[in-house]
């Protein structure tokens, strides 16, 4: 194929790739010319007379695979927000050759003696301080990839992760199937007693989508508790939702909770193998948290304060529900609902009034982007002459403070059966100045979609995520690095989160809500004590969500804490997941993890394995660096520039935790995260 437009790099503004031109029969073969690129660079590395320098092995090895970069950026955002039976079938066909081909460069002898080389004489190099990071970091990867196994190690080493990528697909695939699947239908309007209007217009559709004309139907998020509960007002109605949301995965329906316990069972062989306990300890080695037993400290300090404030919130849930039916009994689909009706009790707020005072594009234009304005001096310009990889999807121009270009931003805001659920941030080109690169990246939500020509109108949660994935984006956006190693969002997995939920606080901060809350119908800015009701709420349920988060964060840790394979053999998932939130202390009926194990695709699917703890981690760093953006005197745009020139445009370049220790001039604080999420007295 000749005319494949991978094959080149992109002509078009910041090297957007032209996905007019991109058809699905173009992925496989540019990843198999990519593949075999790449080795043939490598084959020049290691063919080198003499001995090895930086330049021509190290950057020489940054400089490779410039075309498998190109399609994998593309065809896994595809995979994620736009996925059809053609681009499964090539996913299925390319993961594990893909980790085949990472196992080529990383088991490669001749090419880790010549990065060893390097570094066992890195002092006498020379080197800068970004070159000297990028050779040490090559290092460590190079070694924790296998590459001083003996030859049988690294061949039982390529067999566990050529089965571990074809198992982390299988899981995302039937993930997107199971959750479209289990669509709650609906025969009469008045089971959804309590949705508004455009909600129940939307389910029509919906059922009309899947040949249920007549009827209605509920599409599911990826979470456990599904935002819809706390509006409908039919309890049996709830439980049906609740419980089709939990049993993905599970029941009749149990490839993912068995394919989880397989995958958990390669990852504990494959740390063995590596020479560690299990894959928790593998796994944070290289973040920031260094050993499990920091993490575990962290959860462990959490956990009882949490539960305790969760308790008494059910109490009180429990005591609401009596007043209206005295033999009523909290259950788990009971809690949103009546959580909401007590916070409107307490509050005078009801939440789905608040929707008209959040419409999607005000909220981007007005909300989202008028803060990074205000904070970062950036603007954006819609560019409705570039073409995304779905009509859906959106091209926005950023202009830095001085005029000059800064990159682009991509938004695909909408739900669709095509999409995988929740919320991302992808690299489509990632900067680097050794490359003459800038940065293109993408966000993803699953907002619901309206009636044609009607406004998208988001709940107060939507309007958290918009700003948070937005963080991801400024993480891409400011990169000013010269190595692609290090670009962006490349920082351990338990500091990456830090950016996006800094860019939390400047939803409700009070300049710009008022730029943004207004009336979808009459413009009329959000009344000011309907603001302060919102703030008055704000700590409102808080117990529910932090436990509803750590029991989360403690499953995945326990599937991933197990000593060896062999403690997983006839395993039952539900068992094992069940003793793994008691053992915790976190196991409340009334309340599931996030996510359970059959449908808990960070984990099984994707980056978090031993891993979903970096929320929480990140957490002390936002919270921390959140009130030293509320301190002192200085002007917001005077801490917007160091934040970003301290934080934000070093990507991976520099050690995370030095970096912020040398912004906030001392280590981290856990107090700032304790008594925003009330846990303490």
């Amino acid at each position: 194929m000749t005319s494949n437009p991978f094959f080149e790099r992109s002509a078009l503004p910041y090297e957007l790739p032209p996905f007019a031109e991109i058809r699905d029969e173009h992925y496989l073969p540019a990843f198999e010319r990519g593949m075999a690129e790449q080795l043939a660079e490598i084959g020049v590395i290691t063919a080198g007379a003499g001995k090895a320098t930086f330049e021509d092995t190290v950057v020489a090895l940054e400089r490779s695979g410039a075309l498998l970069t190109r399609v994998s950026n593309v065809f896994f955002n595809i995979v994620g927000s736009d996925s059809n039976e053609r681009i499964e079938a090539i996913e299925a066909e390319i993961s594990p050759r893909l980790a085949a081909h990472r196992d080529a460069v990383y088991l490669d002898p001749k090419l880790f003696a010549r990065i060893d080389s390097l570094y066992r004489e890195r002092e006498q190099l020379g080197l800068d301080a970004e070159e000297a990071r990028l050779l040490e970091q090559y290092h460590i990867r190079f070694v924790r990839a296998g590459a001083r196994l003996d030859a049988e190690g690294q061949a039982r080493l390529r067999e566990l992760n050529a089965e571990l990528a074809t198992a982390a697909t299988e899981f995302g695939q039937n993930l997107l199937a199971a959750t479209n699947a289990a669509a709650l239908v609906v025969e009469s309007e008045q089971e959804l007693a309590g949705l508004g209007s455009t909600a129940v217009t939307a389910a029509a559709e919906n059922a009309r989508s899947l040949g249920r004309e007549g009827a209605w139907a509920l599409r599911l998020q990826n979470v456990s508790n599904q935002p819809v509960l706390a509006e409908l007002a039919d309890r049996e109605v709830r439980r049906r939702m609740l419980e089709a949301s939990l049993e993905r995965g599970f029941g009749a329906d149990g490839r993912n909770a068995h394919l989880a316990v397989r995958i958990a069972a390669l990852r504990a062989e494959r740390a063995a193998l590596l020479g560690y306990q299990d894959h928790a300890a593998y796994a944070v080695e290289d973040q920031t948290a260094k050993t499990a037993g920091a993490v575990e400290e962290m959860l462990g300090r959490l956990v009882p304060p949490a539960v305790a404030n969760a308790e008494r919130e059910a109490a009180e849930l429990a005591a609401a529900m009596r007043a209206d039916d005295a033999d009523a009994e909290l259950r788990a689909w009971d809690w949103q609902y009546w959580s909401e009706k007590l916070r409107a009790e307490r509050f005078s707020l009801d939440t789905e009034a608040l929707r008209p005072y959040f419409e999607l594009e005000r909220v981007l234009r007005d909300g989202v982007f008028f803060a990074a304005e205000q904070v970062y001096g950036i603007s954006f310009v819609e560019r409705t002459d570039l073409v995304g990889y779905h009509p859906e999807v959106r091209v926005f121009e950023v202009f830095d403070a001085d005029g000059s270009a800064l990159g682009l931003f991509l938004g695909d805001f909408f739900a669709r059966p095509s999409k995988r659920g929740g919320a991302w941030m992808n690299e489509l080109v990632g900067q680097s100045r050794l490359l003459g690169t800038r940065p293109v990246v993408v966000n993803n939500l699953n907002i619901a979609k309206p009636p044609a020509g009607e406004p998208a109108l988001l709940t107060w949660d939507n309007v958290r995520t918009l700003f948070h994935e937005f963080g991801h984006a400024l993480h891409g956006l400011f990169s000013d690095v010269r190595f692609p190693f290090f670009a962006g969002t490349e920082v351990p997995r338990d500091f990456v989160e830090f950016p996006s939920q800094v860019n939390e606080m400047w939803m409700d901060r009070p300049e710009v809500l008022a730029n943004y809350a207004k009336h979808v119908e009459t413009g009329e800015p959000m009344p000011a004590e309907l603001v302060e009701r919102m703030a008055e709420a704000a700590r409102f349920g808080e117990g529910f969500r932090t436990v509803d988060y750590l029991a989360a964060a403690l499953l995945d840790w326990a599937w991933h804490r197990v000593p060896g394979p062999d403690a997983l053999a006839d395993v039952d998932p539900e068992a094992f997941e069940r003793q793994a939130l008691e053992k915790a202390g976190v196991a409340m009926d009334t309340i599931p993890p996030r996510y359970r194990t059959g449908y808990f695709a960070h984990v099984f699917a994707g980056g978090y394995a031993a891993g979903y703890y970096s929320y929480i981690w990140s957490e002390v760093l936002d919270a921390d660096t959140v009130q030293w953006f509320e301190d002192g005197a200085a002007p917001i745009r005077e801490k917007g520039e160091t934040f970003r020139r301290e934080l934000l445009s070093r990507g991976g370049s520099v050690d995370p935790l030095a970096a912020f220790e040398s912004f906030r001039g001392r280590a981290p604080e856990i107090e700032p995260l304790l008594t925003r999420r009330g846990l303490v007295s």
